[in-house]
Protein backbone atom coordinates (compact mmCIF):
# COMPACT_ATOMS: atom_id res chain seq x y z
CA UNK A 1 0.00 0.00 0.00
CA UNK A 2 2.77 2.26 0.78
CA UNK A 3 4.22 2.10 -2.86
CA UNK A 4 0.93 3.00 -4.19
CA UNK A 5 0.91 5.86 -1.76
CA UNK A 6 4.03 7.15 -3.17
CA UNK A 7 3.36 6.46 -6.99
CA UNK A 8 0.17 8.52 -6.13
CA UNK A 9 2.52 11.66 -5.11
CA UNK A 10 4.67 11.03 -7.74
CA UNK A 11 2.48 12.76 -9.98
CA UNK A 12 0.37 15.44 -7.58
CA UNK A 13 2.52 18.02 -9.23
CA UNK A 14 0.36 17.34 -12.21
CA UNK A 15 -2.70 19.30 -9.52
CA UNK A 16 -0.32 21.41 -8.23
CA UNK A 17 -0.39 23.02 -11.36
CA UNK A 18 -3.55 22.57 -12.82
CA UNK A 19 -4.88 24.55 -9.53
CA UNK A 20 -4.31 28.55 -9.51
CA UNK A 21 -2.01 29.76 -7.37
CA UNK A 22 -4.20 31.92 -5.25
CA UNK A 23 -6.11 29.04 -4.48
CA UNK A 24 -3.13 26.58 -3.60
CA UNK A 25 -1.66 29.28 -1.67
CA UNK A 26 -4.63 31.05 -0.76
CA UNK A 27 -5.58 32.74 2.55
CA UNK A 28 -1.64 32.21 3.87
CA UNK A 29 -1.50 28.39 3.46
CA UNK A 30 0.89 27.02 0.99
CA UNK A 31 2.07 23.16 -0.29
CA UNK A 32 5.32 22.34 2.57
CA UNK A 33 4.03 24.39 5.59
CA UNK A 34 5.65 22.51 7.79
CA UNK A 35 8.86 21.46 5.16
CA UNK A 36 11.19 23.72 7.94
CA UNK A 37 9.32 23.67 11.37
CA UNK A 38 8.24 19.96 11.50
CA UNK A 39 9.64 17.60 8.17
CA UNK A 40 8.09 14.47 8.82
CA UNK A 41 4.62 16.32 9.61
CA UNK A 42 2.60 14.59 6.41
CA UNK A 43 4.59 11.14 6.80
CA UNK A 44 3.32 11.30 10.54
CA UNK A 45 0.14 11.71 9.64
CA UNK A 46 0.14 8.78 6.54
CA UNK A 47 1.20 6.36 8.93
CA UNK A 48 -1.53 7.13 11.55
CA UNK A 49 -4.84 7.15 8.42
CA UNK A 50 -2.87 3.83 7.20
CA UNK A 51 -2.87 2.24 10.47
CA UNK A 52 -6.38 3.47 11.42
CA UNK A 53 -7.54 2.07 7.63
CA UNK A 54 -5.57 -1.47 8.69
CA UNK A 55 -7.39 -1.72 11.19
CA UNK A 56 -11.11 -0.40 10.06
CA UNK A 57 -11.03 0.60 6.63
CA UNK A 58 -14.14 2.63 7.51
CA UNK A 59 -12.22 5.24 8.78
CA UNK A 60 -11.31 6.32 5.42
CA UNK A 61 -14.74 7.54 4.12
CA UNK A 62 -15.26 9.04 7.80
CA UNK A 63 -12.14 11.10 6.99
CA UNK A 64 -13.32 12.43 3.84
CA UNK A 65 -16.78 12.95 5.07
CA UNK A 66 -15.15 14.94 8.40
CA UNK A 67 -13.02 17.06 6.17
CA UNK A 68 -15.90 18.23 4.81
CA UNK A 69 -18.50 18.70 7.52
CA UNK A 70 -15.61 20.95 8.66
CA UNK A 71 -15.08 23.13 6.37
CA UNK A 72 -18.92 24.04 5.73
CA UNK A 73 -18.86 24.73 9.41
CA UNK A 74 -16.75 27.86 10.32
CA UNK A 75 -14.29 26.84 7.50
CA UNK A 76 -11.46 24.83 7.75
CA UNK A 77 -10.55 24.79 11.13
CA UNK A 78 -10.71 21.58 12.83
CA UNK A 79 -13.67 22.44 15.32
CA UNK A 80 -15.88 19.37 14.37
CA UNK A 81 -13.00 17.72 16.13
CA UNK A 82 -13.21 19.46 19.62
CA UNK A 83 -15.69 17.93 22.50
CA UNK A 84 -18.89 19.27 24.38
CA UNK A 85 -22.14 19.10 24.91
CA UNK A 86 -22.74 21.79 22.37
CA UNK A 87 -19.82 21.46 20.23
CA UNK A 88 -20.24 20.53 15.98
CA UNK A 89 -19.56 17.13 16.65
CA UNK A 90 -22.73 17.15 18.71
CA UNK A 91 -24.95 18.37 15.42
CA UNK A 92 -27.04 15.41 13.52
CA UNK A 93 -25.08 15.54 10.75
CA UNK A 94 -21.91 14.67 12.48
CA UNK A 95 -22.86 12.14 15.39
CA UNK A 96 -22.38 9.31 13.21
CA UNK A 97 -18.81 10.29 11.71
CA UNK A 98 -16.11 8.17 12.23
CA UNK A 99 -12.40 8.45 12.54
CA UNK A 100 -11.66 10.83 15.52
CA UNK A 101 -9.57 8.61 17.17
CA UNK A 102 -6.87 8.42 13.62
CA UNK A 103 -6.51 12.29 13.99
CA UNK A 104 -5.88 11.80 18.14
CA UNK A 105 -3.38 9.31 17.27
CA UNK A 106 -1.39 11.56 14.72
CA UNK A 107 -1.81 14.66 16.98
CA UNK A 108 -0.34 12.75 19.70
CA UNK A 109 3.01 11.40 17.49
CA UNK A 110 2.90 15.08 15.90
CA UNK A 111 2.90 16.71 19.53
CA UNK A 112 5.76 14.05 20.68
CA UNK A 113 8.25 15.14 17.36
CA UNK A 114 6.91 18.66 16.96
CA UNK A 115 5.69 20.02 20.22
CA UNK A 116 2.76 23.12 19.24
CA UNK A 117 3.54 23.56 15.49
CA UNK A 118 1.01 21.17 13.28
CA UNK A 119 -2.47 22.35 13.73
CA UNK A 120 -5.49 19.70 14.29
CA UNK A 121 -7.23 21.65 11.14
CA UNK A 122 -4.24 20.64 8.74
CA UNK A 123 -3.96 17.11 10.26
CA UNK A 124 -7.53 16.85 8.88
CA UNK A 125 -7.08 18.00 5.61
CA UNK A 126 -3.70 15.31 5.18
CA UNK A 127 -5.89 12.69 6.78
CA UNK A 128 -8.63 13.32 4.13
CA UNK A 129 -6.11 12.81 1.35
CA UNK A 130 -4.29 9.80 2.35
CA UNK A 131 -7.72 8.55 2.89
CA UNK A 132 -8.76 8.89 -0.25
CA UNK A 133 -5.14 7.30 -1.31
CA UNK A 134 -5.25 3.73 0.72
CA UNK A 135 -9.00 3.54 -0.81
CA UNK A 136 -7.28 3.30 -4.27
CA UNK A 137 -8.23 7.37 -5.10
CA UNK A 138 -5.63 10.14 -6.35
CA UNK A 139 -3.50 11.87 -4.28
CA UNK A 140 -2.52 15.59 -4.27
CA UNK A 141 -0.71 18.27 -2.57
CA UNK A 142 -2.17 19.41 0.41
CA UNK A 143 -1.41 22.84 1.19
CA UNK A 144 -0.95 23.68 4.93
CA UNK A 145 -0.95 26.35 7.52
CA UNK A 146 -4.61 26.31 8.82
CA UNK A 147 -4.81 27.33 12.71
CA UNK A 148 -7.35 25.61 14.63
CA UNK A 149 -10.25 27.71 15.05
CA UNK A 150 -11.61 28.54 18.80
CA UNK A 151 -15.30 28.11 18.58
CA UNK A 152 -17.49 24.92 18.09
CA UNK A 153 -21.19 24.75 18.33
CA UNK A 154 -23.25 22.06 16.89
CA UNK A 155 -25.87 24.81 16.50
CA UNK A 156 -23.71 25.94 13.35
CA UNK A 157 -23.96 22.76 11.29
CA UNK A 158 -27.17 24.05 10.08
CA UNK A 159 -26.20 25.02 6.87
CA UNK A 160 -24.41 21.55 5.92
CA UNK A 161 -26.10 19.91 2.85
CA UNK A 162 -28.39 17.61 3.53
CA UNK A 163 -29.35 14.48 1.95
CA UNK A 164 -33.69 15.98 0.83
CA UNK A 165 -31.74 19.45 -0.34
CA UNK A 166 -32.63 20.28 -3.93
CA UNK A 167 -30.17 21.38 -6.37
CA UNK A 168 -31.04 24.61 -6.26
CA UNK A 169 -30.29 24.21 -2.17
CA UNK A 170 -26.77 22.86 -2.56
CA UNK A 171 -25.89 25.03 -4.95
CA UNK A 172 -26.64 27.86 -3.01
CA UNK A 173 -24.73 26.09 -0.20
CA UNK A 174 -21.68 25.28 -2.23
CA UNK A 175 -21.59 28.91 -3.54
CA UNK A 176 -21.79 30.29 -0.47
CA UNK A 177 -18.71 28.83 0.05
CA UNK A 178 -17.00 29.94 -3.04
CA UNK A 179 -17.63 26.92 -4.62
CA UNK A 180 -19.27 26.26 -8.12
CA UNK A 181 -20.92 23.71 -9.82
CA UNK A 182 -18.78 21.49 -10.73
CA UNK A 183 -17.44 21.48 -7.37
CA UNK A 184 -20.33 19.99 -5.83
CA UNK A 185 -20.96 17.48 -8.38
CA UNK A 186 -17.07 16.83 -8.34
CA UNK A 187 -17.73 16.65 -3.92
CA UNK A 188 -20.40 14.97 -4.42
CA UNK A 189 -18.37 12.34 -6.00
CA UNK A 190 -16.44 11.17 -2.83
CA UNK A 191 -19.69 9.28 -2.48
CA UNK A 192 -17.99 6.57 -3.94
CA UNK A 193 -16.82 5.45 -1.17
CA UNK A 194 -18.26 4.65 2.31
CA UNK A 195 -22.10 3.62 3.20
CA UNK A 196 -25.38 5.47 4.76
CA UNK A 197 -27.54 4.05 7.41
CA UNK A 198 -30.98 2.92 6.31
CA UNK A 199 -32.71 6.06 7.96
CA UNK A 200 -31.61 8.66 5.42
CA UNK A 201 -33.06 6.76 2.87
CA UNK A 202 -35.39 4.43 3.34
CA UNK A 203 -38.83 7.10 2.98
CA UNK A 204 -37.56 7.12 -0.92
CA UNK A 205 -38.77 2.97 -0.51
CA UNK A 206 -42.09 2.87 0.33
CA UNK A 207 -44.57 6.12 0.86
CA UNK A 208 -42.78 8.80 -1.15
CA UNK A 209 -45.58 8.90 -2.84
CA UNK A 210 -49.09 7.95 -3.51
CA UNK A 211 -48.48 6.83 -6.88
CA UNK A 212 -45.92 3.98 -6.62
CA UNK A 213 -44.56 4.07 -2.90
CA UNK A 214 -41.03 3.97 -4.35
CA UNK A 215 -39.32 7.37 -4.90
CA UNK A 216 -39.68 6.78 -9.31
CA UNK A 217 -35.92 7.93 -9.74
CA UNK A 218 -35.15 4.17 -8.43
CA UNK A 219 -34.70 2.04 -10.70
CA UNK A 220 -37.22 -0.85 -10.43
CA UNK A 221 -35.29 -3.66 -10.82
CA UNK A 222 -32.56 -2.31 -7.89
CA UNK A 223 -35.58 -1.59 -5.49
CA UNK A 224 -36.07 -5.34 -4.78
CA UNK A 225 -32.40 -5.01 -3.09
CA UNK A 226 -33.04 -2.14 -1.60
CA UNK A 227 -36.16 -3.08 0.27
CA UNK A 228 -34.35 -6.12 1.38
CA UNK A 229 -31.84 -4.58 2.74
CA UNK A 230 -33.69 -1.99 4.63
CA UNK A 231 -37.51 -3.66 6.09
CA UNK A 232 -39.85 -0.85 6.27
CA UNK A 233 -39.66 -1.77 10.20
CA UNK A 234 -35.87 -2.80 10.40
CA UNK A 235 -33.07 -1.40 11.96
CA UNK A 236 -32.88 1.88 11.09
CA UNK A 237 -29.03 1.82 11.75
CA UNK A 238 -28.15 -0.87 8.78
CA UNK A 239 -25.87 0.64 6.84
CA UNK A 240 -25.74 0.27 3.03
CA UNK A 241 -22.86 1.36 0.42
CA UNK A 242 -23.73 4.74 -1.49
CA UNK A 243 -21.63 3.38 -4.58
CA UNK A 244 -23.78 0.09 -5.40
CA UNK A 245 -21.16 -2.64 -5.72
CA UNK A 246 -18.31 -0.26 -4.98
CA UNK A 247 -18.32 1.40 -1.42
CA UNK A 248 -14.48 0.36 -0.68
CA UNK A 249 -13.14 1.23 -3.79
CA UNK A 250 -12.58 5.67 -5.05
CA UNK A 251 -13.58 4.90 -8.78
CA UNK A 252 -16.56 6.71 -10.92
CA UNK A 253 -18.89 4.03 -10.92
CA UNK A 254 -20.62 6.07 -8.69
CA UNK A 255 -21.52 8.61 -11.49
CA UNK A 256 -23.00 5.38 -13.54
CA UNK A 257 -24.96 4.34 -10.50
CA UNK A 258 -26.38 7.65 -10.91
CA UNK A 259 -26.83 7.43 -14.18
CA UNK A 260 -28.66 4.08 -13.96
CA UNK A 261 -30.70 5.50 -10.79
CA UNK A 262 -28.93 3.60 -8.12
CA UNK A 263 -27.99 6.83 -6.63
CA UNK A 264 -29.04 5.82 -2.75
CA UNK A 265 -29.54 9.72 -1.18
CA UNK A 266 -32.31 11.22 -2.71
CA UNK A 267 -29.99 14.23 -3.08
CA UNK A 268 -27.09 12.07 -4.53
CA UNK A 269 -29.75 10.58 -7.68
CA UNK A 270 -30.58 14.54 -7.98
CA UNK A 271 -27.20 15.34 -9.67
CA UNK A 272 -28.50 13.18 -12.36
CA UNK A 273 -32.49 13.85 -12.55
CA UNK A 274 -31.71 17.87 -12.96
CA UNK A 275 -30.11 19.19 -16.23
CA UNK A 276 -27.10 21.78 -14.55
CA UNK A 277 -25.73 19.19 -12.31
CA UNK A 278 -26.27 16.20 -15.25
CA UNK A 279 -24.08 17.75 -17.44
CA UNK A 280 -20.76 17.35 -15.36
CA UNK A 281 -21.64 13.38 -14.27
CA UNK A 282 -22.21 12.96 -17.75
CA UNK A 283 -18.35 14.38 -18.58
CA UNK A 284 -16.82 12.31 -15.90
CA UNK A 285 -18.50 9.18 -17.32
CA UNK A 286 -17.05 9.98 -20.73
CA UNK A 287 -20.21 10.54 -22.72
CA UNK A 288 -19.85 11.09 -26.19
CA UNK A 289 -20.55 14.44 -27.77
CA UNK A 290 -19.45 16.52 -24.42
CA UNK A 291 -15.72 17.40 -23.44
CA UNK A 292 -14.71 14.71 -20.75
CA UNK A 293 -13.77 14.87 -17.22
CA UNK A 294 -11.40 13.05 -15.28
CA UNK A 295 -12.74 12.42 -12.11
CA UNK A 296 -9.57 11.70 -10.22
CA UNK A 297 -7.90 14.95 -11.27
CA UNK A 298 -11.09 17.45 -11.10
CA UNK A 299 -11.52 15.63 -7.18
CA UNK A 300 -8.22 16.67 -5.99
CA UNK A 301 -8.52 20.29 -7.73
CA UNK A 302 -11.91 20.68 -5.79
CA UNK A 303 -10.68 19.26 -2.31
CA UNK A 304 -7.63 21.60 -2.68
CA UNK A 305 -10.42 24.60 -3.03
CA UNK A 306 -12.36 23.29 -0.23
CA UNK A 307 -9.76 22.59 2.16
CA UNK A 308 -9.09 26.36 1.71
CA UNK A 309 -12.98 28.02 2.92
CA UNK A 310 -12.49 30.29 5.43
CA UNK A 311 -8.92 29.22 7.12
CA UNK A 312 -7.55 30.73 10.32
CA UNK A 313 -3.78 31.73 9.61
CA UNK A 314 -1.05 33.64 11.86
CA UNK A 315 -2.80 35.17 15.05
CA UNK A 316 -6.28 34.05 13.65
CA UNK A 317 -6.90 31.11 15.57
CA UNK A 318 -4.20 28.63 17.52
CA UNK A 319 -2.85 25.55 17.59
CA UNK A 320 -4.35 23.05 19.85
CA UNK A 321 -2.13 20.75 22.12
CA UNK A 322 -5.43 17.86 22.09
CA UNK A 323 -7.46 18.13 19.12
CA UNK A 324 -10.33 16.89 20.88
CA UNK A 325 -10.03 19.09 23.82
CA UNK A 326 -13.31 20.86 25.23
CA UNK A 327 -13.90 23.69 23.55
Amino acid sequence: MGNCYFKQMSIALFFLLAVPATVVLGQGTRVGFYSRSCPRAESIVQSAVRSGFNSNPTVAPGLLRMHFHDCFVQGCDGSILTNGDDAEKMAGPNRLLRGYEVIDDAKTQLEAACPGVVSCADILALAARDAVVLSGGPGWPVPTGRRDGRVSLASDASNLPGFTDSIDVQKQKFAAKGLNTQDLVTLVGGHTIGTSACQFFRYRLYNFNSTTGADPSIDTAFLPQLRSLCPEDGDSSKRVGLDDRSENRFDNSFFANLRNGRGILESDQKLWTDDSTKTFVQRFLGIRGLLGLTFSAEFGKSMVKMSNIEVKTGTNGEIRKVCSAIN
